[in-house]
């Protein structure tokens, strides 16, 4: 059932990890300042958690939408959970790999729903996966 939905590669940026921090209102200083990161243990500033979403910028969303056979003006978002396994820090060189784990449908009361969960596995300049996010996808019934 996996397969290959797309490819993303981004560089973790300072500006970026601060307009994030900015927007989430994250007060943590980690996310700012390179001393208070380095007295904590990390190369440099900390990305908020969802900093991974800045990936949606590398993508072309009809173009995947399209692929899975969605229709782009019923589908949206039904959530999102990201699984850290170390922070990501300024100059950390990122390739995530998408793919649909599961695609089912559901009646709901307006009709058949279609839920498609994707899994992008985030990796670093050694291979290591640093963040897995998995996405579920839901199309609304054609009216």
């Amino acid at each position: 059932m996996e397969r290959e939905v797309d490819v993303v590669a981004f560089d973790v940026e300072r500006g970026k990890i601060r307009e994030f921090a900015r927007a989430t209102r994250a007060a943590d200083p980690v996310h700012t300042e390179r001393a208070v990161a380095r007295d904590r243990g990390h190369a440099d500033v900390v990305a908020t958690p969802t900093y991974v979403a800045v990936s949606l910028h590398y993508r072309d969303q009809r173009e995947w939408v399209a692929a899975l056979g969605l229709d782009i003006e019923r589908t949206m978002v039904g959530s999102v959970r990201w699984t850290y396994r170390r922070p990501l820090v300024v100059g950390d060189a990122i390739v995530g790999r998408r793919r649909v784990v599961a695609d089912e449908r559901r009646h709901g009361t307006g009709g058949e729903l279609r839920l498609v969960t994707l899994e992008t596995d985030f990796v670093d300049a050694t291979g290591d996966t640093v963040v897995t996010q998995q996405d579920v996808v839901v199309e609304r019934p054609a009216r």
